[in-house]
């Protein structure tokens, strides 16, 4: 694989980040979340969403798996 990343999703809300990773390691599928600093830096209120990034190649698995748990989305 050629190490590019693509975006999942961006969400603000912790809790489910949490659950989004969980749903991903239990797949099988590798992820970063990008910004997590900049979030915990301006105190968790929120403003800045975290990205959760897949490799291309397992782009299509990561989002038919948050698909069928219905969290394909950007909050």
């Amino acid at each position: 694989h050629d190490g590019r990343m693509k975006q999942l999703i961006t969400t603000t809300d912790a809790v489910r980040l949490s659950f989004l990773c969980a749903l991903l390691r239990d797949g099988g599928i590798d992820f970063t979340v990008y910004d997590a600093q900049i979030a915990a830096l301006e105190g968790g209120i929120g403003a800045f969403p975290r990205r959760v990034m897949v490799p291309t190649a397992t782009f299509l698995a990561a989002k038919t798996l948050l698909e069928e748990a219905e969290q394909f989305y950007d909050d």
